[in-house]
This record gives structure tokens, C-alpha cells and sequence, in this order.
């Protein structure tokens, strides 16, 4: 799955269940590229640009993949160092409604 899609996926997600009202969060796949949510703007915005976010969450895309597809748990993740998150931790919370 290439980032385009997993990109369009998401904006599909955030239309559906709604994004981060009044804050930005950034997937971070390190050298496959970000995903970004402004839920500042309305409706949120879906981009692949790597603007300020208030949480950053850094994830392989392969890890990413299997988190949104329910193969993975994202609290097992987390735990076991594969997710990591810097910022707004209660955004990172509030994740599971746009991946669920």
C-alpha cells in the first residue's frame, strides 16, 4: 500500500468519523513520508505535509498499516517501542475513533 493510498484512506476516515477538533496530529513514517490532520481547519485537512503538529506520532508504515487494519493493537505498540508519540499525548488518545 503506498503512501497515496494510506493517505486517501485516512482522508476517507477523518470525513467519516470526524478528525481532531482544533488540534493537528502528524504520522510520521520517517523516510516514506508523513501524514498530517489539521483539525483546525473545517472540514480537517488530510495532507502529506510535514507542518507543525501538537502530537507527532513516529510509526514504521508497515507497523501503521497493521494498526489501521486491526492486526496489530495500537496499546501493544506502544508499549512495546514500535509507536512512540511526542506532544499532546490526550490527542494520541483520541486517535482510535479516525483508525477504528
Amino acid at each position: 500500500m503506498s503512501l497515496t493510498e494510506i493517505t486517501q484512506g485516512m482522508a476517507e476516515r477523518v470525513s467519516a468519523n470526524g478528525g481532531i477538533s482544533g488540534k493537528s496530529v502528524t504520522f510520521d513514517f520517517g523516510d516514506d513520508g508523513v501524514i498530517r490532520i489539521d483539525g483546525t481547519t473545517t472540514p480537517p485537512a488530510v495532507s502529506n505535509d510535514n507542518g507543525p503538529a501538537d502530537c507527532r506520532v513516529k510509526v514504521a508504515l508497515s507497523d501503521f498499516i497493521d494498526i489501521a487494519a486491526g492486526k496489530q493493537n495500537p496499546q501493544m505498540a506502544f508499549m512495546m517501542g514500535k509507536l512512540k508519540v511526542e506532544g499532546d499525548m490526550g490527542i494520541a488518545m483520541q486517535l482510535g475513533k479516525i483508525l477504528g
